[in-house]
């Protein structure tokens, strides 16, 4: 009969790990709870019953209140960072789950884990058991002996370790495992804070236990020492080195409970495994474990068969990563940058489907007479580049079941695709056919230039993750895992890598390709299906139909667009850049007496502050050099006239290298402009953002800047540019949402706000405003917005904290009820943890009750400005769906081309401008409807400088 064996975990230890291996891709549930420690605690804990059929099993934690090495030692394990709030959070359910096992939790007052193992350890040793204690800490090295093993968790490439006399003793050059606490008390720990004896390694240490055996043999012994140095480190601190070792023995005689029998393994009870695992949303997780705990009565007995045979071509593709894996859990507490743990997900490999590969024209047919039945389908292209405007359709998937789905593929002869893709375009243009997608926008700008324009209803299940989930990531990978405990197959494994040595999909075989391709539309419908329920449930579908999904449709006729740049304006003003750097140069270098590198921080810290001496006690960073970044410099501009200048460096030499040498190279060979790509699912509080080129940061307060936009030029002699831009609209949506009178007032009568706020403050008539009191009432106005303190204030001002803080004093006194609804939204964001828009977007903000300050802090004022700053981004999206639908209803030349924060701008037929400015001002103004009048500027000109 085999012995029985005792798995011992180390709880904190392993609830770290697994935190920490999703960190670059954390779990995080609808509600927006974070649950990647309870995750990888409950999958590893599965694995391992899984895999190592363990007796009896027991989950050792820390006592929460001081053991004898903080009273022994007060700086003992001083030196650690408090818990993470999302752990701490993650606790009581790891302990539900464990007590829905049937698992014991031991915990026992005034000791770590640690002594518990070592107490519980070596009985159970004692009566015969084999025992595994389950934790990554060295320090369990010094139990280990015959029938007790360091059960080592994978970690990165390093498979699990099962440590016994011989492996540790290897690992660290000892005689015998008891010699590792002595080896601890020489070298210390510096998680635990054990200091050991100063200036003492590890080659020190063991050669000293190799000659003495132990600490206080050495101890008794220094004068046979031969290193000097050595000697010398021991004598002067022998009371550390007693104490180090102390600190570092693990207690095998605890109080602790220890009952052996009560550690047996049981069933789990389903009714409490299931509840926990409904709240945690474990969906794939618990399906599987109840599966193959046979604790569902409508479990599938015959798993293996149900598992499909395996493709032999996708075999070889994931040969690398198989080999690297762990026969149980494997990388769970790997390299979380790859984002993929494939021995927790399911895989295409491990997944029943039925994939189709369609290349005749009667097996298209076919597949269009069954689609003509149905009323969704999720649909995705595979293309032989990224870059949705200048790429060629390869294939494309149709799912409209799970574990199914089509690939059809098309052939490298433009004419050819175009009739294969033809034969659906019915469905595309059917108003109530609902095509479903990740990532829409791309599929649609592709069918753009193969004459599709899709009219049907949509479904983005990134955008849709996006309104459930705005904090976390939203790709299919993603996803599929969050959702279906599925990994799928990456593009990678196709392809290779990004970089001038990736592959194109055109060379992929085309048996792998239908695999890939397929995975895709089928996940894709499978999210829907969850999705779908997610929005209804978080009360989100109405701004997902109303804005979201006709937002799609807008971005995509504006990416196609795209907007005509002058090169030659941009190298003409790139000449005049370098001019004026070489001039900025010079007078850096006759300051500073001296040529050196102007982008070197180290250097131009040396200059700064070694040579200059232009500040009394300058910033370091960690690494010991001096600061030199722009909020130190803005500071000390007024001291010496070298910063001024060397921020007008840092300030040229970035627009050139940014935008003016950049923005040529992106002119796209088809159409000969430029076509940014707009992110719907990438800010959170609800605002677009764009690349390639990043509009949004196309600088506008500077004089330099500015002459960037007009390179931004119209198609041709026969359009001109018309730019609309909404006037202080946040400050509008915070008289409205505060319900201020005073401001609202103020924008009813169509005064100039920051002069109304300045007499206001002041205390004087509007007439005697003087500038510098409307720039300062500026500040004041959109700092409030922002959450401003008066710390902040006072260094944008350049004014003591003293009068800053009157300033807000006043302010709040003029306008009572915005600091009524700060404090207001603060009380509402710490009882519910998201705040929401007017038209109900929301923004969840876990950290407003964090017990750290400088965090809450930021949540609070993050809880302030969430609001409006969402409330804008819907207000412009619905100006944009509106105007959009008026410019196709009327049939218009003109075309909507950018949008940059608050404003609009159109290529604009000239015939047509009269109408569209009307058009423009009335959509814009229309939006939602507020207290206070919502106030639209428009302006025309032969490009974007002129017009804006």
């Amino acid at each position: 009969m085999s012995k029985s064996k005792l798995y011992l975990f180390d709880a904190m230890a392993l609830i770290y790990r697994a935190y920490f291996a999703f960190q670059k891709n954390p779990r995080i549930t609808s509600t927006n709870i974070n649950t990647s420690a309870a995750f990888g605690f409950t999958t590893y804990l599965y694995e391992l019953i899984k895999k190592e059929h363990p007796t009896h099993l027991a989950v050792c934690f820390d006592s929460q209140k001081p053991t004898f090495r903080h009273e022994k030692y007060e700086q003992y394990k001083a030196n650690r960072s408090a818990m993470p709030e999302d752990i701490a959070s993650n606790i009581p359910y790891i302990k539900e789950i464990l007590t829905a096992f049937n698992i014991p939790i031991v915990v026992c007052e005034g000791y770590e884990a640690d002594d518990i193992i070592g107490t519980i350890a070596t009985k159970a040793c004692k009566e015969g058991y084999e025992v595994f204690m389950v934790t990554p800490d060295k320090d369990f090295g010094q139990l280990v002996n015959d029938c007790i093993k360091m059960y080592k968790p994978a970690y990165g490439k390093n498979p699990t370790e099962i440590l016994g006399e011989k492996e540790v003793c290897e690992k660290f050059g000892l005689k015998n495992t008891r010699q590792m606490i002595d080896y601890l008390g020489l070298v210390g720990d510096s998680s635990d804070n054990i200091p050991g004896v100063p200036g003492v390694g590890p080659v020190g240490a063991k050669k000293l236990l190799d000659e003495f055996d132990n600490i206080e043999n050495i101890l008794e012994n220094t004068d046979k020492i031969k290193n000097q140095t050595l000697k010398q480190k021991i004598v002067d601190n022998k009371e550390l080195a007693i104490e180090s070792k102390h600190l570092a023995t693990i207690v095998t005689d605890t109080p602790c409970h220890s009952d052996i029998d009560s550690f047996i393994l049981s069933k789990p009870n389903a009714k409490e495994l299931k509840e926990i695992f409904e709240k945690l949303e474990f969906r794939t997780l618990g399906k599987r474990i109840f599966t193959d705990l046979s604790l569902d009565e409508q479990s599938n007995k015959t798993g293996e068969a149900d598992k499909i045979d395996k493709i032999d071509k996708l075999d070889k593709i994931d040969k690398a990563k198989a080999d690297k894996k762990d026969s149980g859990f494997g990388g769970l507490f790997g390299d979380s940058e790859a984002g993929l743990f494939t021995d927790i997900y399911e895989n295409i490999k491990t997944v029943k489907h039925e994939y189709i590969l369609l290349q005749e024209e009667k097996e298209i047919d076919d597949l269009i007479k069954i689609l003509q039945d149905k009323k969704e389908f999720a649909f995705d292209v595979e293309t032989t580049g990224l870059d949705a405007n200048n790429c060629e359709l390869v294939g494309f998937s149709i799912a409209f079941e799970k574990h199914k789905a089509y690939y059809i593929t098309c052939p490298n002869n433009f004419d050819e695709t175009c009739q294969i893709i033809s034969k659906f375009k019915t469905f595309f243009n059917d108003p109530e056919m609902l095509i479903i997608g990740q990532n829409l926008k791309f599929d649609f700008l592709v069918l753009k230039w193969y004459d599709i324009n899709v009219k049907a209803r949509i479904f983005d299940t990134m955008i849709a993750h996006y309104l459930i989930n705005p904090e976390t990531k939203h790709n299919m990978d993603y996803l599929a895992q969050v959702y279906l405990n599925y990994n799928p197959v990456s593009i990678e494994s196709l392809i290779g890598k990004k970089g001038a040595n990736q592959g194109n999909m055109r060379n992929v075989d085309l048996e792998i390709l239908k695999e890939y391709a397929a995975e895709d539309a089928d996940i894709t419908y499978q999210l829907y299906l969850i999705l779908n329920e997610e929005l209804k449930k978080t009360n989100n579908i109405k701004l997902f139909e109303m804005i979201e999904m006709p937002l799609v449709k807008v971005l995509t006729s504006m990416e196609f667009e795209g907007v005509r740049i002058d090169p030659n304006a941009l190298n003409s003003f790139s000449e005049e850049l370098s001019k004026d750097i070489y001039k900025l140069e010079e007078n850096i270098y006759d300051y500073a007496g001296e040529i050196f590198n102007i982008n070197s921080p180290k250097q131009l810290g040396e200059i700064l502050f070694d040579k200059l001496k232009i500040a009394q006690k300058p910033k370091k960073t960690k690494t010991g050099q001096y600061s030199t970044g722009e909020d130190i410099l803005s500071k000390l501009q007024f001291i010496h006239p070298i910063v001024d200048d060397i921020l007008s460096y840092r300030s040229l030499t970035k627009l050139k290298s940014t935008y003016v040498e950049p923005l040529p190279q992106l002119i796209n060979p088809r159409t000969g402009r430029i076509h940014t790509t707009y992110n719907q699912a990438v800010v959170a509080t609800g605002r677009l953002s764009s690349n390639n080129p990043n509009l949004q940061n196309i600088p506008i307060r500077t004089e330099r800047g500015k002459e960037i936009r007009k390179a931004f030029v119209p198609r041709n002699n026969d359009f001109i540019f018309l730019s609309a831009d909404y006037s202080q609209i946040e400050l509008r949506l915070i008289a409205h949402i505060s319900k201020d009178k005073g401001m609202i007032n103020a924008f009813k009568e169509g005064k100039d706000i920051h002069t109304a706020t300045a007499a206001a403050v002041f205390g004087i008539p509007e007439k005697e405003v003087t500038a510098d009191m409307r720039r300062m009432a500026k500040t004041v106005n959109f700092g409030i917005i922002y959450g401003i303190s008066t710390f902040g204030l006072s260094e944008r001002l350049h004014i003591p904290r003293k009068r800053a803080a009157e300033l807000i004093e006043q302010y709040f006194i003029s306008y009572p009820n915005i600091k009524k609804y700060m404090e207001d939204i603060v009380v509402f964001a710490k009882e519910h943890e998201y705040v929401e828009t007017i038209l109900g977007r929301k923004r969840f903000i876990k950290d407003i009750n964090s017990r750290n300050n400088v965090t809450r802090g930021y949540a609070e004022r993050f809880a302030i400005n969430a609001p409006i700053q969402g409330s804008s981004a819907d207000m412009i999206k619905i100006a944009m769906i509106n105007i959009e639908k008026e410019i196709e209803d009327k049939n218009l030349k003109s075309r909507m081309i950018l949008q940059v924060h608050d404003e609009l701008i159109f290529d604009t037929h000239k015939s047509e401008t009269e109408l569209l400015s009307k058009i423009v001002q009335d959509k814009m103004s229309t939006t939602i409807e507020l207290s206070v009048p919502i106030d639209v500027s428009v302006g025309i000109g032969n490009n974007w400088l002129e017009a804006h």
